[in-house]
């Protein structure tokens, strides 16, 4: 099938950026949120990022209009029902996710596809929620997504041939590089990621070097972009850790476990920059 019509659950941060890629690419979105001052809110944010853009000189004026023109906002899933493809944006919360998916499956045209932007869920469980579970997959994009060019296409073993290569040619139509990989915990960037950032955590925490000196040492040692402690602020501590649980809990292996001294920063409400204080102090925070 050729998808022509996207929704998307969710405008924050992450859905925003989903929106506007397939806005740009030429797709009509309608986008869900909770209430009617969300759905202001990711109108504006997304009308501020394009034109900061042509500002920029990376987006002509008469394209920001035509990217607009093809965006609108809802509080009503029951909107979706004409959509060809929805990529659910939420909180990382399974019985959330799943209920949610149960209300798309009845709402949805039978064509439909129904894909998560989950890093950390059991998309099978998701798929299980429906009467679709064919056409349930995930579509993992990273933070910001504009600028990111990878997705990580994730089927269960319900996915059918069909709908993989439909997403899969949607995410190259957005500008994306996609993978392909099992629905398994954490999926491959997490899956290598989050024990890196853990045993980083753990060697400061044994004082074999400072904050800085490990940061620079993974940045000019390996070609890292970022050392691990810069990125932990970036992403958020409490997001580390959420990822960190639910790996520990399906695998049971120390490496995914949270070091104490994660733990105690999150229970201090030092998060990273999203709260102006992480490993790292910020003057304000973003």
């Amino acid at each position: 099938m050729a998808i022509k019509n996207v929704g998307v659950i969710g405008c924050g941060l992450m859905g925003s950026g989903i929106v506007q890629v397939s806005a740009q690419a030429g797709f009509d979105v309608l986008f869900v949120e909770a209430n009617d001052a969300l759905v202001k809110r990711g109108l504006e944010r997304l009308r501020q990022t394009l034109e900061g853009l042509v500002a920029k000189g990376k987006l002509d004026a008469r394209s920001k209009d035509e990217t607009l023109g093809r965006i609108a906002g809802t509080t009503r899933l029951e909107d979706l029902k004409a959509v060809d493809l929805v990529v659910e944006a939420m909180t990382e919360n399974q019985a959330l996710k799943n209920e949610t998916f149960a209300k798309l499956d009845r709402i949805c045209p039978p064509h439909a596809l129904l894909a998560s932007n989950t890093s950390s869920c059991n998309v099978t469980a998701l798929a299980a929620a429906t009467k679709r579970p064919a056409q349930v997959l995930g579509v993992h994009f990273f933070n910001p997504v504009p600028l990111m060019k990878l997705v990580e296409i994730v089927r269960t073993i319900l996915t059918d041939d069909g709908s993989t290569r439909a997403v899969t040619e949607w995410a190259r139509a957005v500008g994306k590089t996609p993978v392909q990989v099992k629905d398994s915990t954490a999926f491959i960037v997490n899956r290598l990621l989050v024990p890196y950032l853990l045993d980083a955590i753990r060697v400061y925490e044994n004082g074999l070097a400072s904050l800085e000196d490990i940061d620079t040492a993974m940045k000019l040692g390996s070609g890292y972009p970022m050392g691990p402690f810069t990125l932990l602020d970036l992403v958020g501590l409490d997001t580390a850790m959420f990822v960190a649980d639910v790996m520990f809990e399906e695998f049971r292996e120390a490496r995914y476990a949270p070091p104490p001294l994660l733990k105690r920063m999150v229970m201090a409400g030092h998060l990273g920059r999203k709260t102006g204080r992480g490993f790292y102090t910020y003057e304000s925070s973003t």
